[in-house]
């Protein structure tokens, strides 16, 4: 397999999870509006609903950009991992697997993509690559 292959697979994944999560942060701060978040998230049972409404909503704006980037990986990952763990616990395991059925069939995915770029070596085309190779240094 080519060396470069790698690090192009790995950034189209961190680009694509990242412009997902973006998406949806952007939503839940600009579109609906954290304190409407909160409304639901209570609905939902979620503890803490207003700070819980502010982490989902900034975790996935601000670490969408930093998967999309490169940029603190195991950390974005982590707290995106965090988040979509309490959205398949606190809005999608009652309704089953299946994503066209409210399920967890998505959020499940994404657990898996975080996971699979937030701990797998960055690559030459992520910023974290550059900054730990002059840390090194």
């Amino acid at each position: 397999m080519v060396k470069g292959i790698n690090g192009y697979a790995h950034l189209v994944t961190r680009l694509i999870l990242g412009f997902i999560f973006v998406m949806h942060g952007w939503q839940k701060v600009f579109e609906t509006g954290t304190d409407r978040v909160a409304q639901d998230f209570d609905a939902m049972g979620v503890p803490w609903p207003e700070i819980a409404a502010q982490y989902a909503a900034w975790v996935e704006l601000l670490g969408g950009v930093a998967v999309a980037l490169g940029l603190l990986l195991p950390v974005a990952c982590v707290l995106l991992i965090v988040d979509m763990a309490g959205a398949i616990y606190f809005a999608h395991l009652d309704a089953g697997f299946w994503t066209s059925q409210g399920g967890y069939e998505l959020p499940l995915a994404l657990i898996a993509g975080l996971a699979a770029v937030g701990f797998a070596q960055a690559g030459t085309l992520a910023v974290d690559h550059f900054v730990y190779k002059k840390v090194k240094s």
